[in-house]
């Protein structure tokens, strides 16, 4: 191989080094099979739970609540010490001048005569230096810090509550897009054995026409109603297209994700609403946010009550450079100091209004949260019924359908029964077919929902499991 790209290079008179590289790039290229190129675009086989973990492992969304709790999280850190005393250093360079007036007096008319003024005036120009260690104490600040604390641990709860959220109606997400590919697929299969059951009977048609059994006008009706499903056909690929797109996105998957969960059902009644009810007002997200919100607000009423009370403090102040300190500055000292803020430019009193009206929001909004919660759990739970019991009254349709389809071919091919009958019974079986598989993907999503608004989306895969009844 080397001598023939050698005598290429004498032919072409390029360098051989030009072609070894092309040599070493055809080698490398040869070396990558098409298994291995055909395995990096083969969609990832998941069933749901592991789809789900994927999707809390690999979502932006819940990954930014997370920052934020941790952000909260260290803003609440922050606020734990603060009944500790504040203590700075303060270095100063100073360069001043110093008048001093001693009046003489008495002594005044006695050295008048020596042209000594009175006062005396002693003028100093210097440099000095000025560090300083100072430490100030909080003792009573009104409840202003105890708020700070109070706020910042509510704080923290909304934005744990709002990732709870967050998750939550991620998952709700993650269902909708995995269970529609399900669906998706189904449909096509449906779509695919109507047309592949029209064609078929179209060629009867076209064989019966051949032979004077059957006039043109059925060949025709044939036709369309195979057309007809064509068209169904290729609008279910695109819709599978679609769906597969969507789930691909929510996981990260640019290869795509093959379900491995079937739709399915349980035949079995949910439990009773009112459990549900008391999950949801015990663990909703929402209400726990909300309540977050109350508690950062009533924080934020006494943070304001704080600001017409008093404080008390402790200080301190030691002078590290005693030989070139001015005369007014001490060596150290230590005392206790009282401020109290009589007049602001700021109304404290509307101030306290206004957290106050916050508050009483805050709790208002909770209060109708828990209302339209309980109406939301009463209307999925339903919902998840009336699909369950869709699908089960399916069946009886579906083998009613499939029956018809196949004394209708019989009674054709006898000349009992007219093309448009056999094109309706196969029509009708589709139809069918399509109306179970919809509603198994109905009480998937209806349950979805019932979870969700219970504060127990996490529990799906658990209900998944309960499954008995799989559309195949």
């Amino acid at each position: 191989m080397i001598l023939q790209f050698m005598r290429i290079a004498r032919r072409t008179r390029r360098p051989i080094i030009h072609l070894l590289i092309g040599w070493a790039i055809c080698v490398v290229a040869l070396s990558i099979s098409p298994a291995a190129l055909a395995q990096e675009n083969t969609p990832v086989a998941l069933d749901y739970n592991a789809a789900e973990l994927k999707f809390l492992e690999r979502s932006d969304a819940i990954a930014a609540a997370s920052d934020k709790v941790n952000a909260m999280q260290a803003q609440e850190r922050s606020t734990r010490h603060l009944h500790r005393p504040d203590i700075d250093f303060e270095f100063q360079l100073l360069e001043y001048q110093k008048t001093l007036y001693l009046p003489l007096g008495s002594l005044s008319p006695l050295i008048k005569d020596y042209g000594i003024p009175d006062p005396l005036v002693f003028r100093q120009e210097m440099s000095s230096t000025r560090p300083i260690f100072s430490a100030t104490l909080p003792i009573y600040t009104g409840g202003e810090i105890a708020a700070a604390k109070d706020g910042a641990r509510a704080q923290v709860d909304g934005a744990r509550a709002e990732q709870n959220l967050t998750v939550e109606d991620g998952l709700h997400q993650l269902v909708s897009a995995y269970f529609g590919q399900q669906l998706a697929e189904r449909v096509l299969g449906v779509r695919r054995d109507v047309l592949s059951g029209l064609e078929q009977h179209l060629k009867d048609v076209t064989r019966m026409e051949d032979a004077g059994l059957a006039s043109r006008a059925q060949r025709l009706q044939a036709e369309v109603a195979r057309d007809e499903a064509k068209r169904e056909y290729e609008n279910a690929i695109a819709s599978l297209a679609t769906a597969n797109v969507a789930l691909a996105g929510l996981l990260r998957s640019p290869s795509g994700v093959r379900p491995l969960s079937p739709l399915s059902v349980i035949s079995e009644p949910l439990r009773p609403v009112e459990d549900f009810k008391a999950s949801a007002l015990a663990t909703h997200p929402e209400l726990m946010r909300l309540q977050a919100i109350t508690d950062q607000a009533d924080a934020g009423v006494r943070q304001e009550i704080s600001k017409q009370r008093p404080q008390v403090y402790g200080f301190a102040q030691y002078n590290l450079d005693r030989e070139d300190a001015l005369l007014t500055d001490p060596d150290w000292m230590v005392g206790v100091g009282f401020r109290y803020k009589f007049l602001s430019g700021v109304d404290r009193k509307e101030g306290v209004a206004s957290a106050r009206a916050v508050a009483d929001q805050a709790r208002a909004g909770r209060r109708e949260a828990r209302i339209q919660i309980e109406i939301g759990v009463t209307r999925s739970w339903f919902e998840v019924e009336a699909a369950r019991k869709n699908f089960l009254l399916l069946d009886s349709a579906i083998a009613s359908a499939k029956e018809n389809l196949r004394l209708q071919r019989l009674a054709y091919s006898e000349q009992q029964a007219t093309s448009l009958d056999v094109i309706d019974a196969q029509l009708g079986l589709g139809r069918a077919r399509i109306q179970q598989t919809q509603a198994a993907y109905d009480y998937i999503v209806a349950l979805a929902d019932l979870l969700s608004i219970s504060g127990k989306m996490l529990e799906m895969p658990h209900f998944l499991n309960r499954a008995d009844r799989v559309v195949p």
